[in-house]
């Protein structure tokens, strides 16, 4: 799924930088239905919790989808 929602488009426009930009919507879309889901049926859950999960979610898929689509231009992939 991320592969089509991020790799994809930033293989098409051969830049990583809109792979990442995507890679950071498709993570605060997948770790924001996990995120707020906990918040809104888990008694107590911090709220600390879920923001931290969403900026790092959202850090890690950015990062991760740049880095592919560059790797692959460079392997020529």
């Amino acid at each position: 799924l991320a592969l089509f929602f991020t790799v994809l488009p930033g293989r098409e426009t051969c830049c990583p930088g809109t792979a990442a930009l995507y890679g950071i919507l498709f993570g605060l879309v997948s770790y924001g239905t996990y995120d707020l889901t906990n918040l809104a049926t888990i008694k107590d859950w911090p709220l600390i919790v879920t923001v931290v999960d969403l900026i790092w979610g959202m850090i890690l898929c950015g990062l991760v989808s740049g880095l592919t689509v560059w790797l692959a231009a460079l392997l020529g992939v």
